[in-house]
């Protein structure tokens, strides 16, 4: 069975959010290994860890998430574009 995902990678370690992406898509999730996260494009878009509030992506925010750090994005509006470096 193909596990189809809400975003598209590119080879650059650029990830994109398309509008279309369902809310429901954009589940609470962890990562295997550290990442740096830098925002490229995205308008209301939000990100948010367990137990914490969440807080704006705006474009040329930068920030990390740890290893096995439960985390989900919210859908906003347009598609959002990420460069992700695992660490």
């Amino acid at each position: 069975m193909v596990e189809l995902k809400p975003y598209v990678d590119l080879q650059d370690g650029t990830r994109i959010f398309k509008s279309y992406v369902e809310e429901h898509e954009l589940v609470w999730h962890r990562d295997k290994e550290d990442r740096e996260i830098a925002v490229m494009e995205g308008s209301g878009w939000k990100f948010q860890f367990e137990d914490k509030l969440p807080f704006d992506l705006l474009p040329g925010k930068l920030f990390f998430v740890p290893q096995m750090t439960y985390h989900r994005l919210i859908k906003g509006d347009g598609d959002l574009t990420l460069k992700i470096w695992k660490v």
